[in-house]
């Protein structure tokens, strides 16, 4: 399974810990080298920093080269090289969170999975308590998602 991975997915799911999902359900998770550079950058949180110093060995980092199409260029850059990356290797799964980019791909046939559809699926499988998990994403970090995407996430989880 070929599974393309931007920024902020990876470093919410430092943020609380729970980074081990990613491998766990996908084995292998590709970043392009645009999305490595933006970890690397001053001002990057510091965790993301030091996280992305010392890769694990299920993290695969790509060249991507540049692409011409108008509809990412309201991107920021790892957002489109995340998208082109997925479109020149045919993945399987995109993981992404910005809205835009989930749109853009969707419309290019691209399979999409967001944050929470990860912390999601890890409560389906037993690995983590969902609620309780959503609930530290939402405190300790500046992750924002819609009151009603967050019930209607809750109320599975609470039959």
């Amino acid at each position: 399974m070929i599974v393309i991975c931007d920024t902020s997915p990876i470093l919410y799911l430092l943020l609380i810990n729970q980074i081990e999902l990613l491998p766990r359900l996908y084995q292998t998770i590709i970043i392009p080298d645009v999305v490595q550079a933006e970890m690397q950058a001053p001002g990057a949180p510091l965790a993301l920093q030091n996280w992305i110093d010392h890769p694990p060995e299920w993290l695969e980092i790509c060249s991507v080269a540049p692409g011409n199409d108008p509809r990412l260029q309201r991107l920021q850059a790892g957002e489109q090289a995340a998208i082109l990356l997925a479109q020149s290797l045919k993945a399987d799964l995109l993981i992404v969170d910005d809205l835009a980019a989930r749109q853009i791909a969707q419309k290019l046939g691209i399979n999409i999975i967001g944050l929470l559809g990860i912390l999601g699926e890890a409560g389906r499988r037993n690995w983590l308590n969902f609620p309780e998990t959503l609930r530290q994403l939402l405190e300790v970090t500046n992750f924002r998602a819609s009151p009603q995407l967050v019930q209607d996430l809750l109320k599975e989880f609470y039959r």
